[in-house]
């Protein structure tokens, strides 16, 4: 269903969120983004986001998510970014000596109202 139902509201809010490592680091392979799909897919669930779309590469990644509308797109990012880039420094001697943090401070965010199995209609 395209829309969501809840008491008082009747929503279908989606956003495509594209960040990169620090320095554009090409870091993001191999284990390191077996964990970062897993970690992301699991912190959405804790804040009551959907993943519909994930891609990864390895200097940034893209994600196309549906949320409600009392999660803010700031507050999705931020708990993303810092989850991440905690377990992930934590659990990856690497990224703490390659880069100084995981994550830079800026991220792309656009606005997307309907999400299909069309590539076209994602503006991939």
């Amino acid at each position: 269903m395209r829309w969501k139902i809840s008491s008082n509201t009747i929503y279908n809010v989606g956003y495509h969120i594209i960040w990169c490592p620090k320095y554009r680091r090409r870091v993001l392979v191999g284990e390191i983004e077996s964990r970062l799909r897993e970690l992301l897919t699991e912190k959405a669930a804790d804040i009551g986001v959907v993943i519909y779309r994930m891609e990864i590469t390895p200097d940034h990644l893209h994600l196309f998510v549906k949320t409600n509308p009392g999660n803010a797109p700031h507050y999705i990012v931020q708990q993303f970014k810092g989850y991440t880039s905690r377990v992930m420094r934590q659990e990856f001697k690497s990224l703490r000596t390659k880069i100084p943090t995981l994550w830079t401070r800026s991220y792309y965010l656009e606005t997307i109202g309907h999400i299909s199995g069309d590539d076209s209609a994602s503006g991939l």
